[in-house]
């Protein structure tokens, strides 16, 4: 899901390029003033407590906003139409950007960007001034024009230096016509995807391609590859004291204990704190992997972003790594084809609830792997550029 919030000082030119970004993207839109209107004039529970609070000349609190905009989230996690949702009007304080994180975090989703239309503070009141004498509003005056810019200056402006620090706020020049400011909009939501952090993993069973394909995908999407296979058999190699644990599980083509992966991996993740994001492949290959999976990322404040299966027939699988076990790249466990028979088993057992859980997240996708090389690395790359745009 694409969510973005857009951000400007009244008559920056807002609402004009939010519909333009609703049309382009198939976003939900989130306008806190909006949304409050149309719950009062429904008469709901919460549109009525709102219109008792304003009756009476008073604010309304976040907590009521919040469950406004929960009630809009929810419905669109439900219908499952958008894709993603763009916030105009919220956040308007440092709380509220703290409120809107955890309320994505609960729902597993996160901001892309914070889109800042920039305008000096001359043009917005030249605007402001014309749109009043068009809409014939004589309470919007100068004097009144300086008061809502000097609230929002006030109030609004340290939201930009908290995405700031978060990495993802995007001024952008909002002089010019609608169509060019439009453009410099979506350069930066097209700038920001390519730079947003990603966890792929690649899922298969043992002879499907996975370390092949992988490697290339670090490549092209310029993240980090973690095999757990690739760890265990070097600390086997150096006969470290993990290593000389994780032997006998390799040498019977089992799993090695959840404890020791989930140290590996995390020392892998900490010796690459910079990095834009992952590509896992052997891991997880469990239901309870996928889990722990979730939690190792969590910690780093980051999720996965899809799981993509690489599907080979099981003979096709037998042969190719009988076929390796010809070559310099052969492991301990292709030397056997009743081990190789007994991973391939343990894979069948396990994959259809490692698919479920992802397919229950929307994240799981799935490759023909028994084509050539190239053929498959591009229609992987196909599939990983729509789940990039999906997630």
């Amino acid at each position: 899901m694409l969510n973005i919030a857009l951000f400007g000082a009244p008559g920056a030119g807002k609402g004009t390029q939010s519909k333009m970004l609703i049309e382009k993207y198939n976003l939900t839109y989130i306008a806190t003033g909006d949304i409050l209107r149309q719950e009062i004039a429904a008469q709901t529970e919460l549109g009525l407590q709102a219109k008792d609070i304003i009756n009476k000349g008073g604010l309304v609190p976040d907590e009521l906003i919040v469950q406004i905009i929960e009630k809009i989230i929810e419905r669109d996690e439900q219908n499952n139409n958008t894709g993603g949702i763009l916030f105009d009007g919220f956040p308007r304080t440092v709380v509220q950007a703290y409120i809107l994180e955890g309320m994505l975090h609960r729902l597993n989703r996160r901001l892309l960007c914070m889109l800042s239309l920039d305008v000096p503070k001359d043009e917005l009141i030249r605007r402001m001034l014309d749109r009043a004498t068009k809409e014939n509003r004589s309470d919007d005056n100068e004097e009144v024009i300086h008061n809502r810019l000097n609230e929002y200056h006030n109030k609004t402006m340290p939201v930009a230096d908290f995405y700031s620090e978060k990495g993802i706020y995007c001024p952008v020049n909002g002089i010019g016509s609608v169509d060019e400011v439009f453009a410099r909009l979506t350069s930066e939501i097209e700038q920001s995807l390519q730079k947003a952090y990603r966890n792929i993993l690649l899922y298969g069973a043992p002879g499907a391609g996975k370390g092949t394909q992988a490697k290339m995908l670090a490549e092209k999407y310029d993240l980090v590859y973690v095999s757990t296979g690739t760890i265990i058999r070097e600390e086997i190699e150096k006969q470290t004291d993990v290593g000389k644990i994780c032997q006998p599980y390799v040498e019977a083509g089992d799993n090695v204990p959840d404890e020791i992966a989930i140290r590996l991996i995390e020392k892998k993740i900490n010796e690459h704190k910079t990095a834009k994001g992952f590509i896992f492949k052997g891991y997880p290959s469990s239901y309870i992997q996928a889990y722990i999976m979730d939690g190792i990322l969590d910690r780093i404040h980051s999720s996965v972003t899809c799981m993509v299966e690489l599907k080979a027939n099981p003979i096709k699988c037998v042969k190719r790594l009988n076929d390796r076990n010809k070559t310099d790249k052969r492991r301990i466990y292709d030397r056997d084809t009743d081990i190789i028979i007994h991973r391939l088993d343990n894979f069948e057992k396990s994959s259809g609830k490692v698919r479920a859980y992802y397919q229950n997240k929307n994240k799981y996708y799935c490759v023909d792997a028994e084509q050539d090389v190239e053929i498959v690395f591009t229609n992987l790359c196909n599939t990983i550029d729509e789940a990039l745009r999906k997630s």
